[in-house]
C-alpha cells in the first residue's frame, strides 16, 4: 500500500483545512487507516482513526468535537476534516494504514509522507 497525504497549508485560529490521503491497491478497503502527527522536537502523536467499513472511529481528546475523519472505499481515500483549528494543532500529519485502530504508530505498516499544517495565532 502506498499512501500519499495533501490538503496541508497555512490557516488562522480558528479556520478548517481538509485533509486527504490517496492510497493505491486493491486491498485498501481491507485496511484500518489513522491520521497521527508530529510537532518539531515532539514524538508522533495519534489523532484519529477509521474502521476498514468506516463505521468506528476514535480520535485523541485534543481533537475530539474538532476534526473528523471519514474515509471513501470505492476512490481509495480517507480525510481528515478540522475545524477550530489552534496554534497547538501545527505539525505534519501523517496518513497510516493497518489492522487495528490503534493510537500505537507501531501498529500501523504503512505511512504517507506526511503534509505539513501551520496555525497562525
Amino acid at each position: 500500500v502506498q499512501l500519499q497525504a495533501s490538503g496541508g497549508g497555512l490557516v488562522q485560529a480558528g479556520g478548517s483545512l481538509r485533509l486527504s490521503c490517496a492510497a493505491s491497491g486493491r486491498t485498501f478497503r481491507s485496511y484500518v487507516m489513522g491520521w497521527f502527527r508530529q510537532a518539531p522536537g515532539k514524538e508522533r502523536e495519534f489523532v484519529a482513526c477509521i474502521s476498514a467499513t468506516g463505521g468506528s472511529t476514535r480520535y485523541a481528546d485534543s481533537v475530539k468535537g474538532r476534526f473528523t475523519i471519514s474515509r471513501d472505499n470505492a476512490k481509495n481515500t480517507v480525510s481528515l476534516q478540522m475545524n477550530s483549528l489552534k496554534p497547538e494543532d501545527t505539525a505534519v500529519y501523517y496518513c497510516a494504514s493497518g489492522s487495528t485502530c490503534s493510537n500505537v504508530p507501531a501498529r500501523y505498516s504503512y505511512w504517507g509522507q506526511g503534509t505539513q499544517v501551520t496555525v497562525s495565532s
